[in-house]
This record gives C-alpha cells, structure tokens and sequence, in this order.
C-alpha cells in the first residue's frame, strides 16, 4: 500500500475537576490544553489566549491554589483538580479586591490581558503578604505583557489590592 495514510485515532480521556466551584466532567482528547477546554467546551472566555507559547500571561488561571498559564497545562493534568478563573473571583456583585483595585486605578485599557494579569496579582500578593514595593511588583510580572499600558497604574493597582488583602 505504497502512498496510503494511515489515520491515527484520536485517544480520549474522562476529566473531572471543579472549576469556579462547580463540578464539571467531559471526555477531551488527549491533545486539548486546559485553555482550550476551559474556553471551548465550558465557555468560560475569560481565560484568554495570547501568544501559544506562555509568554503573555493572558491565560493564567489558578490550579489547587497556584498561579499557572493554561496554555502550558493539558486538561488531563488538571484532573481531579480545584480549578479557578476569573469569572470565579467576584462573589456576586461584589468583585475581588484585585478586581476593585484594577477598576479603581484605571490598570486596564483593551482589557485583553486584564483577565491574566488580575489571577498574577493575586498570586503576587500572596507570594508577598508581609511587604510589597513597585519593583517586586513589575519583577514579577515580567511573564504578563500588555501592549497598552506603560504598567504604571497596573502596579499601582497591584499596590493598592495588597493593602486590601492583608489588612
């Protein structure tokens, strides 16, 4: 059978994890990022995509309570895992500090990036419950770009959120 294609079956996997609080299960392929299956398959389009190789930060979610870019993560991995986005911060009406303190300090301009640097904030807050300055700040977030804005008033927001959260 010279020149013929052998097709490859696409291999699947059950996941189940609690994203945002609620408890979800699909069959996904093997292959599907968690982005991909936290915007495709259960809508939430918070979670952005940006540069498909974990430079920009826009897909950054929180896994069992860490800080990590989506982009880099398959859904399988994420199995069994607590889940959470950015349309899982606010309670309500009521947004996250960080949510607040972006609206408040004018961090955000297009908003593309908002949803990645938000979920980094907090896990830069905290990572530095104890003190926080403008330069740990704009340190770490050199793995969130965003092409609006100088940073100034992101950092100025990340500033004001901490004295929120830990006070």
């Amino acid at each position: 059978m010279s020149g013929a294609k052998m097709e490859t079956p696409m291999t699947t996997t059950t996941v189940s994890m609690t994203v945002n609080g609620k408890q979800v299960s699909a069959d996904v392929e093997n292959r599907t990022l968690l982005v991909q299956y936290l915007r495709e398959s259960l809508g939430l389009t918070g979670t952005h995509v940006g540069c498909d190789t974990s430079q920009c930060g826009a897909c950054t979610i929180y896994v069992n309570g860490l800080p990590i870019k989506s982009c880099t993560m398959l859904a399988r991995q994420a199995d069994g895992a607590e889940v959470t986005t950015i349309e899982g911060l606010a309670d309500g009406d009521t947004l996250h500090p960080m949510q607040e303190a972006f609206r408040e300090n004018h961090a955000l301009q297009c908003g593309f990036c908002t949803p990645g640097m938000v979920m980094s904030a907090i896990g830069i807050v905290e990572r530095n419950k104890d003190s926080l300055d403008e330069k740990t700040v704009r340190h770490e977030l050199e793995g969130n770009f965003c092409r609006c804005t100088g940073y100034h008033n992101i950092v100025k927001a990340i500033l004001a959120a901490h004295k929120e959260m830990t006070a």
